[in-house]
């Protein structure tokens, strides 16, 4: 059986040509999918020493800080629903995230800036759409006595 390898720690695997190659992760681009890197060697144990300096060395780069946020999370949800979200949709479907950010998400957490956007804030909005739900449910919808 095979040995498992930690999270962190890449991988190695041979390849066809009789090399051996070690593979991790550097970072993740702006859709989401990682970045690799990978080092070859001629035999197994030099491509583990290489992979592990390779890490190391990546690991020594200073990760860029965080841009402070400019944007409110009506304006991100904006960018964010009209780039990544909306290309991928069907109409009704559309029509329905619309619906849900303009009568939701804008009215209670629009204006704060999302630097400051907290899971407290964001339970505070499901509780009440889940009572206004509830509400409407009850209203079309009376249990008979």
């Amino acid at each position: 059986m095979a040995k498992r390898r930690a999270n962190g720690e890449g991988s190695i695997c041979k390849r066809k040509d009789g090399r051996w190659e070690g593979r991790f992760t550097v970072g993740y681009r702006e859709d989401g999918k990682q970045i690799y890197k990978n080092v070859l060697a001629k035999t197994q144990a030099e491509c583990s020493k290489k992979l592990k300096a390779a890490i190391a060395a990546a690991k020594e780069i200073p990760a860029s800080e965080p841009a402070p946020s400019v944007y409110t999370v009506a304006e991100w949800i904006d960018i964010w629903y009209e780039n990544f979200i909306r290309p991928n949709l069907r109409e009704t479907t559309r029509n329905q995230y619309e619906s849900f950010i303009k009568h939701h998400i804008k009215p209670y957490i629009g204006e704060l800036p999302l630097a400051k956007l907290s899971s407290l804030d964001l339970q505070k909005l499901y509780n009440s759409s889940r009572q206004a739900a509830e509400f409407r449910l009850t209203t079309l919808y009376p249990t008979p006595a």
